[in-house]
């Protein structure tokens, strides 16, 4: 066949003709996949697409959404700034339609979407503050991850809503880095200038750190996080409440000058408290002293995280989903390659974990240095119990009594209470010893009938006898610190009688004789060496406790009180009304607290209870929560302990977030699974809740990972 025919030209022709419809194709894919807007809004000409967190905490839209940036807010709409979007829209003749306005933030910008269809734009930037930074996005998501949450619901706990006025001001420059400190009281402890100095050089030591009694660990905590500063880092230190705050905040100060870091706590106000919040986000500040929240403040190159009292309840969130400070800050010690102090006079079972597995190193001191510190701790012996035939049950024995006569010699003397609210659990009459449950060693619960059943599993026990001593009666019953009050003012009717409670709660009191009567946790701190001596009353009700951390957490209460009586060489006296036969008795008359966790922790190990297992609390209504462990796919060997009906919340007390909604009758359920699967539990329960919201099944049930009162 000759070129003249036109074969040779035909088949060219084709070929361009398959090039041209090959290349108009590639150009439609690409015209789609750009942004599209309704009445043909101008959108920006790079990075069309804002992927944006839009502010609903409802688990099954635990996502992304793309938007639409118009080309007027190309500059400002930047990731990590707060938007405002219409959510729910609906598309309607190619517009979007409809849709609430939400408050959101720009995760990223990109030039493509994967939703093929009409993107709604952005409706405004709110703020051109970028406040969530790439480094605490992740670790939001992370938080989330652990604890089967969302991350706007985490986003929201790390983020304080915005303050006009405050963003409008500018944060102060920059200050250098201040000298290394010199050791002080850390010399007492046989690695602490150690500690110093690593940190100082720029390291990043981790600690568990068991605190001598006294009034110097606030200049203790400065001067670990002024050797952060030093290396020219930043540093982050946690505490139970205001008052631990203030004093951290004032040892701080103090040591390094004003300007080096700022105090975050509830009592600054929203508006000052954001623009504290921003000096840090900014990197005017690079230390910050805080409460709860401040377990997610955007510290700049961080040197240091430490946590004092990690046993303390406030650390616990209550806001969905309801994260730990601990947990949290040994996260961002490990993603940010920060030094760990987690500090405390007594020792919770997690701190002794870190210990045990080796990612922390322990931190105390002799026990030469521990005797001369602490105060004598008495208890009620057999010598007492020969004297006074009521010694062991009697409320105030005569010893109690001998001990504040003495003490009010010389000082003021400290009387703690159990705070009134305690659900009132039963114990043993004849020896206090918490009644429980033969099979899972839950608390025991009396019914409707006066029968006896497990508050974990359910499982009825007829025939209770008490294991320590034999007893076979019960007891439930708590006196409050009003009540102590006015019984000690009426037995020493010339000494001062004061109170520190939830009501008012004194920071301080003068060095003279007189009887404090106070609340757990709302010690005042004695002027000149401290109080003179400690009763330390109804030890059988904290011990009572309906749940695991009962032994500890007393021991965490008495330890606090005792650290503020003078050391033993001043004279300085406790007295504790407790079986003096108990662990955590010993373990205060001992003033060892590490031996106690470390022994309780090999309990836990035993019976498979956390923290060596993980566990999960599912509460709802008793339906919902069956249904939920049946569609969840659990890890393999998951023990499911329950359902048991939750005890209905006092109606005198305020609304808290974990309550059932008024009027309904909850159950709970303990998932438990073994070490290494609790990332896969908290999925499985997550999935399970966001498939229950799509089907619309039932009502919502609450999910909480590795609950810190499993009463």
């Amino acid at each position: 066949m000759s070129r003249e025919n036109g074969r040779p030209g035909a088949e060219t022709g084709a070929g361009e003709q398959l090039a041209l419809i090959r290349e108009a194709v590639r150009e439609t894919k690409a015209e789609r996949a750009k942004p599209r807007t309704w009445r043909g809004a101008e959108l920006a000409a790079g990075l069309p697409v804002a992927r944006v967190l839009v502010d609903k905490g409802l688990v099954h839209l635990d996502r992304y959404f793309d938007y639409a940036v118009p080309a007027a807010m190309d500059a400002e709409a930047q990731p990590g700034v707060r938007v405002r979007v219409r959510f729910g829209a609906g598309e309607k003749g190619g517009r979007r339609e409809g849709g609430k306005l939400v408050d959101g933030f720009i995760v990223e910008r990109v030039a493509e979407s994967d939703y093929r269809g009409v993107l709604a734009p952005l409706a405004q930037v709110l703020s051109s503050e970028r406040v969530l930074t790439p480094e605490l996005l992740a670790l939001c998501r992370t938080v989330a991850d652990r604890y089967a949450g969302t991350l706007a619901d985490v986003v929201q706990l790390a983020v304080p809503p915005r303050r006009a006025r405050a963003e409008a001001k500018p944060s102060p420059a920059p200050t250098p880095p201040n000298a290394p400190p010199d050791p002080g009281s850390w010399e007492r402890y046989a690695a602490g200038a150690g500690f110093l100095t690593a940190l100082a050089r720029g390291d990043a030591p981790r600690a568990v750190w068991t605190a001598l009694p006294g009034a110097t660990w606030p200049q203790e905590l400065a001067r670990a996080v002024a050797a952060a500063l030093a290396s020219g880092r930043g540093a982050l230190v946690v505490v139970p409440d205001g008052r631990a705050a203030a004093r951290v905040d004032a040892a701080l100060g103090e040591l390094i000058g004003a300007g080096r870091h700022v105090l975050l706590t509830a009592d600054a106000g929203p508006e000052e408290r954001y623009r504290r919040w921003l000096a840090v986000s900014r990197g005017a500040v690079r230390a910050v002293i805080g409460t709860r929240a401040a377990m997610f403040a955007p510290v700049a190159d961080l040197g240091l995280v430490a946590l004092w009292d990690d046993g303390d309840g406030s650390h616990s969130d209550p806001h969905a989903p309801q994260p730990h400070a601990r947990e949290v800050l040994i996260q961002r010690s490990v993603s940010e390659r920060a030094g760990f102090l987690l500090g405390g006079l007594s020792c919770t079972v997690e701190a002794a974990q870190l210990v045990e597995t080796g990612w922390a190193r322990p931190l105390a001191a002799d026990r030469e240095q521990v005797r001369a510190a602490a105060p004598m701790v008495r208890t009620v012996g057999d010598g007492d119990e020969a004297r006074d035939a009521a010694a062991r049950a009697a409320r105030l024995p005569t010893m109690a009594w001998q001990v504040v006569r003495e003490g009010l010699r010389r000082g003021p003397v400290l009387v703690q209470v159990p705070r009134r609210g305690y659900a009132p659990r039963l114990a043993c009459e004849r020896c206090r010893e918490p009644a429980r449950c033969r099979s899972c060693a839950g608390p025991l619960e009396s019914r409707d009938a006066g029968e006896l059943a497990c508050a974990w599993c359910g499982r009825p026990e007829p025939d209770w006898h008490c294991t320590e001593c034999g007893g076979t009666r019960l007891r439930a019953r708590i006196v409050g610190a009003r009540r102590t009050a006015e019984e000690l003012g009426r037995a020493f009717p010339a000494v001062p009688v004061r109170t520190s409670g939830r009501d008012h709660v004194l920071t301080s009191v003068p060095d003279a004789p007189a009887l404090v009567v106070s609340t757990p946790g709302a010690e005042p701190v004695a002027e000149g060496d401290g109080y003179a001596a400690a009763l330390l009353l109804d030890g059988w009700a904290l011990l009572g406790r309906p749940d695991l951390r009962a032994g500890e957490e007393a021991l965490r209460r008495w330890l606090g009180a005792a650290a503020l009586v003078r050391g033993h060489g001043e004279g300085g006296t406790v007295a504790v009304i407790a079986e003096p036969t108990l662990r955590p008795v010993q373990a205060l008359v001992r003033w060892d607290p590490v031996g106690h966790a470390v022994r309780e922790l090999s309990e836990r190990a035993e019976l498979g209870f956390p923290p060596v297992s993980r566990m999960a609390s599912v509460a709802g209504r008793a339906e919902d929560v069956v249904e939920l462990l049946k569609s969840a796919e659990l890890p393999q060997g998951a023990e499911v302990l329950g359902p048991v009906p939750l005890p209905v919340p006092d109606p005198g007390r305020p609304r808290r977030p974990g309550d059932p909604p008024p009027g309904e009758e909850w159950e709970r359920a303990l998932v438990r699974v073994r070490p290494g699967q609790g990332a896969a539990l908290a999925a499985a329960l997550k999935a399970a809740r966001a498939a229950r919201l799509v089907k619309r099944a039932g009502e919502p049930v609450r999910v909480r990972i590795d609950p810190p009162d499993l009463g």
